[in-house]
């Protein structure tokens, strides 16, 4: 079998495979033997037809097939030993029936040649990095919903916007009496949370309230129209609801309010699994976690940043578009000959990138180890067992969570793709110069999403 490419002034390459008899006939014998041993057919005992019979009922397919499958072989073979940087995939440049009563046999494939680039990144490329600041308002917020989450519940005089009420919960007729009969409804174990009420007005109208009194609301504007919650607060059916909606009374038997915990002992243990010698220390850490958790953000603007600056820099660049174009038609669902250039236009720009990003790692040796792809498998693995409150979790069970998850297959292809992504643009990180920016929130936002201005 002889592999040839001639390259055209287009950006593309013409792939040519001269194939003859002796480079597929064993392999055509091999496989007509093979469905005599094991297919069923008619007339002869299984394993016990002859090869000239095989030949006659099974050869033609079999003989197409087997060109077929070392053609494209032999073009992709010669592809990855000659190191040709494709995009997209081979495409038959002619199409039609071969003839099966020839021995040998030329084939001709278009390909797709990534243009020639050198990436360089050094000091020289400047990409902003920013972090943003953690203000006291986040401090305090914070550190308001720690101490709610970690207080204790108590009885209470009156109703304020974070109480929890009880009580008996009643339908009422157009002129406020309760409504009886086959449409009253009521539900004596009534339950609701101030703060979730979805209408301001509505949770209004228990504020101040106290034990024994009486409120008429708007229970479908309460839950804003939900009914999935409305039935939950009256207790109905589902299907009740369209028919359920209108006015009710709650009948307020007892009212709970979560009094914030003190920065003592034993909320910093609550809160962080450890004491802290004063106030100034616990407020330290609760900085320290919100820094933490804004951080990602700040990475992923710079990864954006990043790859903007990059392709500007580097990206004028000739892409074979027309093969692009008819890759496209051939191989991506919803594309078609109308709607391919604007589809075309809309991914050039991650065409290029993915050229880029691929110097850079090709360049640079970035591809994720083992180690990096079971490090972050047994990450995603803690940070799902903690969700479950398993928050101390042993190395042994987060091991074996994380191998469970790896045997996904799409799961393990998409850690692969993320670890190779983080190290890529830490690799960049390192190689080009950062300036590093403090700014506020809402600065960041701007920043991020500058068309929301």
């Amino acid at each position: 079998m002889n592999v040839t490419l001639e390259k055209q002034d287009d950006g593309t390459g013409i792939i040519t495979v001269n194939i003859e008899e002796n480079d597929y006939a064993a392999k055509v014998t091999e496989n007509l033997k093979t469905i005599g041993r094991t297919h069923t057919i008619p007339g002869f005992r299984k394993g016990h037809i002859s090869i000239d019979q095989l030949r006659r009922r099974f050869g033609r397919n079999v003989k197409s097939d087997v060109i077929n499958h070392e053609v494209i072989d032999a073009a992709i073979k010669y592809i990855q030993d000659n190191k040709i940087n494709c995009l997209g995939e081979i495409l038959p440049v002619e199409v039609k029936e071969i003839n099966l009563t020839d021995k040998d046999y030329t084939f001709q494939y278009e390909v797709g040649i990534a243009p020639d680039m050198d990436v360089v990144l050094d000091k020289n490329i400047t990409i902003p990095f920013y972090n943003i600041e953690v203000s006291q308002e986040m401090i305090d917020e914070q550190d308001e919903q720690l101490r709610q989450r970690f207080g204790k519940q108590e009885q209470a005089e009156s109703v304020d916007e974070n109480a929890f009420i009880k009580g008996t919960i009643m339908r009422l007729n157009e002129d406020g009496t309760v409504m009886d009969g086959e449409n009253a409804i009521q539900n004596n174990n009534g339950m609701l949370l101030v703060s979730h009420i979805a209408n301001k007005d509505e949770a209004a109208k228990f504020i101040g309230r106290k034990t024994g009194d009486k409120v008429v609301f708007d229970a479908a504007a309460s839950t804003n129209g939900n009914d999935k919650e409305l039935a939950s607060l009256l207790n109905i059916a589902p299907e009740k609801v369209s028919d359920a909606r209108g006015n009710y009374e709650f009948n307020i038997s007892d009212i709970l309010v979560v009094r914030p915990a003190e920065h003592d002992e034993d909320f910093y243990k609550a809160a962080f699994n450890r004491n802290f010698d004063s106030e100034n220390e616990y407020y330290d850490e609760l900085k320290k976690v919100i820094a933490a958790q804004l951080a990602p953000n700040s990475q992923i603007l710079f990864d954006m940043t990043a790859e903007k600056v990059l392709v500007e820099k580097y990206g004028n660049i000739s892409l074979p578009a027309n093969f692009l174009k008819k890759w496209l038609v051939s191989r991506q669902d919803g594309i078609s000959e109308e709607n391919v250039e604007e589809e075309y236009t809309r991914m050039e720009p991650a065409i290029k990138w993915q050229l880029i990003r691929d110097r850079i790692a090709e360049k640079n040796d970035v591809k994720p180890t083992k180690e990096d792809i079971d490090s972050y498998a047994e990450s995603y693995a803690r940070r799902q067992l903690a969700q479950y409150g398993m928050i101390d979790a042993d190395d042994e069970m987060v091991k074996s969570f994380a191998g469970r998850f790896m045997e996904d297959k799409n799961f393990s292809r998409q850690i692969v793709e993320q670890v190779a992504n983080r190290k890529l643009f830490m690799c960049i990180r390192a190689l080009v110069n950062v300036d590093d920016r403090t700014v506020s929130l809402e600065e960041f936002k701007s920043i991020a999403s500058p068309e929301e201005k």
